[in-house]
């Protein structure tokens, strides 16, 4: 198996430099903030994190291509560095702590390309999680003060907590009714969204969660780190990795039945 641990440890370098970018700016009065043709929001903080990681990795790594939320993709080949500068700018703007930046590596392989490497960096948290395939996930300060990361071994859907970001997108693709089903079956639901609930997972803090429309740096990161602590990251369409335009994250014991309610009247 290749090691990807000089990969990881420029990940972090690249996390470290994107943190300082967006940190400075954060509740920042004169913050910039545009809308983009989707009608999403991006600030100046965003386009300034992932100038820097681009910059960043066409020194250490000239031959590898890089897609990045901000500016699209650059160059080709069988590696790819995939860049989310700020996953939560909504709450960003509006000074909500819960944001990070998202960097992975993929590999081209059976499939498509697949996440090797994944680095989930959120500094107003004081958080990071991150992990490399085959060397497992871990959340820490650093890569030599860190914890192993364990999803939960919850068997029942009575026992679980459930996390999701909000209500529109499951009710515009006519999947809110099976949605609200899954959402009276669990113990717990809470809308924690963005990056946090797939870190919950990883962490064993919560049981299952799934978004019904996301792009491949929104993902991409999230579903190394979901896999390396033992769980299970599909598409709605139950495909597995971040390819299928939506996601669904589990402790891998839920999987089949978080899918099923979400699919049920779909």
């Amino acid at each position: 198996m290749p090691d990807y641990l000089d990969d990881l440890r420029l990940a972090h370098v690249l996390a470290d430099a994107a943190d300082a970018a967006t940190t400075d700016r954060f509740k920042a009065l004169d913050l910039k903030v545009e809308t983009k043709p989707d009608m999403t929001p991006v600030s100046e903080a965003d386009k300034a994190a992932e100038e820097l990681v681009r910059g960043q990795l066409a020194r250490a790594r000239p031959r590898d291509a890089i897609l990045g939320e901000e500016y699209g993709v650059e160059g080709t080949g069988p590696r790819r560095w995939v860049i989310d500068p700020i996953d939560g700018t909504k709450n960003y703007v509006r000074g909500v702590p819960v944001w990070a930046t998202l960097i992975s590596l993929m590999e081209a392989g059976e499939g498509g390309f697949q996440p090797v490497v994944g680095v989930v960096s959120a500094p107003a948290l004081g958080r990071r999680w991150w992990a490399a395939k085959g060397y497992g996930a871990f959340s820490g300060r650093s890569l030599t003060k860190a914890t192993r990361l364990q999803v939960s071994r919850v068997g029942k859907l009575a026992d679980a907590s459930f996390a999701y970001s909000s209500l529109s997108g499951w009710e515009e693709q006519g999947r809110l009714d099976g949605f609200l089903d899954l959402t009276r079956e669990v113990w717990r639901t809470r809308a924690y969204g963005d990056f946090w609930p797939y870190m919950m997972v990883a962490e064993g803090a919560v049981d299952m969660c799934a978004e019904p429309e996301l792009s491949l740096w929104d993902m991409a990161a999230n579903a190394i780190i979901v896999t390396e602590a033992g769980g299970t990251f599909t598409g709605l369409d139950s495909r597995p990795g971040p390819h299928s335009g939506n996601a669904a994250a589990s402790n891998g014991l839920l999987h089949d039945e978080l899918l099923g309610y979400l699919n049920q009247r779909y």
